[in-house]
């Protein structure tokens, strides 16, 4: 009998650890899913949340990794919506019940029973991975699938943020990393100002903001140049709400962008009265990805990346844990080693 053929795994065997590059048997795609030769996939801060342990109870061991982009190379039973050789893309909703009132009432995003690519599915960090095919998105075109990797998650949960922020003029971001230069350029193509909030003293990262179209960038410490209509926060640091809270106009909106966030301190309640807003993006929705993943071409969107091989997923963690990256982190994977 033939040997099963192997991928090369980036593999989290407890958090707190480092990966390990494992050699594994691909596996076999089930009724409804699809096998994708992995091309590229970005690393996400949830990802780094993941490995860290501050999201609680992956399955384990995982193989981390929720922005992917590659090519089918086989089909389960009863997948028809693709083809073997179709491009598509994998994001971090990897499955929802289908029943529920959530997704019955278009927020499969909030399932109670949803799994999450990386998470409780294996994900891309990895020359292969299987997903629902439900939970793919074609990705037109043949272009750079690294360049296309940060559209899976910092895209799509950007685009989601900028949806909750509504129509504002004045639009805040804190935190000015993978995220964030995705939504700049949407925002500024939607004709929005924008203003950019890092930590104090990043020059690096205010003037990667002023390049992507920013108004206006500075310390998160100092106070807004002039009143927001929305503040949108992709840091992790629940301190930044009582900051944006200060910087928005009455009637306006706080978007809390991440899965984790340290403790947001008291706060006094005059900040927040006048209907000022606080809410959270929990995941994404296959309507967002429809809509961002259309959209994208438009503005267009051009990703700044650095690029990692797979076996180097650990360093590309520790410069995301430093803040010692523009734009996002991508690990790529050679077609001709896979």
């Amino acid at each position: 009998m033939a040997e099963p053929a192997q991928m090369q795994a980036m593999v989290l065997d407890a958090p707190g650890q480092a990966l390990q590059l494992h050699s594994l048997p691909v596996p076999e795609p089930q009724p409804g899913q699809v096998l994708v030769r992995v091309r590229a996939c970005a690393v996400c801060r949830t990802d780094l949340h993941v490995v860290d342990g501050d999201l609680k109870e992956p399955k384990l061991p995982i193989i981390p990794g929720h922005e992917i982009v590659g090519r089918v190379e086989a089909l389960g039973a009863g997948v028809t919506q693709f083809a073997v050789g179709t491009r598509v893309g994998i994001p971090w909703l990897g499955w929802t019940c289908g029943v529920c009132t959530y997704c019955r009432n278009s927020h499969e995003n909030l399932c109670p029973s949803a799994r999450f690519t990386g998470y409780q599915i294996d994900g891309g960090f990895a020359t292969h991975t299987v997903a629902d095919a439900r939970y793919c998105f074609p990705i037109a075109g043949d272009g750079d699938d690294a360049e296309a990797s940060p559209l899976l998650c910092a895209g799509l949960i950007g685009y989601r943020c900028l949806k909750m922020a509504g129509e504002a003029a004045r639009l805040g971001i804190y935190g000015f990393g993978a995220a964030a230069h995705i939504v700049a350029q949407v925002a500024r193509f939607e004709g929005r100002r924008l203003f950019a909030f890092t930590r104090p003293g990043d020059t690096a990262a205010q003037e990667f903001a002023r390049r992507m179209g920013a108004a206006w960038a500075g310390d998160a410490d100092a106070p807004a140049p002039e009143e927001l209509d929305a503040a949108i926060i992709f840091a992790p640091v629940g301190a930044l709400v009582p900051a944006a809270l200060r910087a928005v106009r009455p009637g306006g909106t706080v978007v809390c962008g991440g899965i984790h966030m340290s403790d947001i301190p008291s706060f006094p309640y005059d900040i927040l009265w006048r209907e000022k807003k606080v809410v959270s993006v929990a995941n994404l929705t296959r309507a967002d990805g429809g809509e961002f993943l259309a959209l994208a071409p438009r503005v267009p969107v051009h990703t700044e990346i650095e690029r990692f091989p797979l076996a180097a997923a650990n360093d590309a963690l520790d410069r995301l844990r430093r803040g010692a990256l523009s734009g996002a982190a991508v690990l790529v994977m050679d077609a001709e080693e896979n």
